[in-house]
């Protein structure tokens, strides 16, 4: 008797809390803003050169709803800069961003001072359910930012190496190969502060599979081999640009040899006539995948009017039709997120880019290779604050 006592209040108690968690649910669902009853002008920071693939999506919304939407006013900013200014005006309620669009840098930086608004469950009714439209890798991307950001385009990255093979006629295909060549060619080797580049970050996160480090997901304990294989590597290099441009220009124009790359990154400058067309890629003997992410991020203390535009608009951007747009000219190969988005979909002029520059091995490569997700945001903020601090500064004298 006292068990199915027991056994009874215990299935009551379940079936209660289930209950409450539910009405919790829907309560934070509930929250969602109603739309303005007049346009409203949107301000869009990027700071992961997002805009280069996204625009015409962008702008198509603008064209699709000018009963919600007067304006858009797009700015650039550097992704290490961003979160501080956000809490700042966050702090003194003078907030004047209400999107971001940004790599796995400042968001996972945005993530540790808690400045991003979190979109679920809170709206989980009037946004589209990541499950179910994502593919495969680009979902597990999208957990990276913890309910507070969504995912708008997706690369599975690298780390590949770009060279010029007037200057490199035998590329290196191993981690030693690599600093061995670099060691005895010093200075031309090059890489922008993984801080503000995505192909540094990709080749940061990269080197401790391809090392064979402890525990490449522990930069703090587990990257022994990597910490010590960027020093030496350091002593070779002139100095760290800020930002990846730098990089292939000095690439593109003979001054350096070679650089770590990733997919759009080679495809997107040659494309530009920045780099030319015979600087050649090659892949590492065990090659691994870090794959890369961009996101739209709302800061916490958007006003409701706007939020509810914004919730909107990001519904509109995940859409396959938007979403065929961020091919574009190979800037973050492939570009879609969400699935069943073949190159077919894309513009006539993306399809003739990735078919003049792209490179028939990539899909393979993206197929085959083992593929990893990267660092936990608290990781990665320590693996570029640590960088910073100790790698930034040993340069080749």
């Amino acid at each position: 008797m006292t068990n199915n006592t027991v056994s009874r209040r215990g299935v009551l108690g379940g079936m209660a809390a289930v209950a409450m968690a539910d009405l919790a649910a829907r309560a934070a669902r509930a929250a969602a803003p109603a739309l303005p009853s007049a346009p409203v002008s949107l301000s869009i920071v990027d700071v992961a050169g997002t805009l280069e693939l996204t625009r015409p999506a962008f702008d198509a919304y603008l064209k699709a709803k000018p009963h919600l939407v007067s304006s858009i006013n797009y700015s650039k900013a550097p992704a290490p800069e961003l979160p501080g200014k956000l809490k700042a005006e966050q702090a003194a309620k003078r907030l004047d961003i209400d999107m971001v669009l940004t790599g796995i840098d400042a968001l996972s930086a945005g993530l540790k001072q808690g400045i991003w608004e979190p979109l679920f469950p809170n709206y989980a009714d009037v946004l589209p359910a990541p499950a179910s439209i994502y593919q495969p890798h680009a979902l597990e991307m999208q957990q990276f930012a913890q309910n507070q950001a969504l995912e708008v385009v997706f690369c599975p990255a690298g780390p590949l190496l770009e060279y010029n093979p007037a200057l490199v006629p035998t590329p290196p295909t191993t981690t030693a190969a690599l600093l061995a060549w670099a060691q005895a060619n010093p200075k031309q080797f090059i890489y922008a502060r993984p801080a503000n580049s995505g192909p540094a970050r990709i080749f940061l996160m990269g080197l401790p599979y391809l090392l064979g480090d402890k525990n490449p997901r522990d930069p703090k304990n587990g990257w022994d081999k990597t910490w010590a294989y960027l020093a030496a590597l350091g002593k070779t290099i002139e100095y760290y640009p800020s930002g990846t441009g730098a990089v292939m220009q000095e690439l593109g124009s003979g001054l350096r040899a070679m650089t770590p790359t990733q997919t759009g990154w080679d495809i997107n400058p040659r494309a530009l006539g920045v780099v030319p067309a015979s600087v050649q890629v090659t892949k590492f003997d065990n090659q691994i995948i870090v794959c890369d992410a961009q996101y739209m991020a709302i800061p916490k203390g958007v006003e409701p009017g706007k939020l509810a535009v914004l919730l909107d608009l990001m519904n509109f951007m995940l859409q396959p039709a938007q979403q065929a747009v961020t091919y574009d000219k190979g800037y973050f190969y492939p570009g879609p997120a969400v699935k069943n988005v073949p190159l077919s979909m894309a513009p006539a002029s993306s399809q003739q880019v990735i078919a003049t520059y792209g490179r028939p091995w990539y899909d393979d490569m993206i197929a085959t290779a083992p593929t990893y997700m990267p660092l936990a945001a608290d990781d990665l903020v320590y693996a570029l604050a640590r960088w910073d601090q100790q790698i930034g500064v040993i340069t080749a004298s």
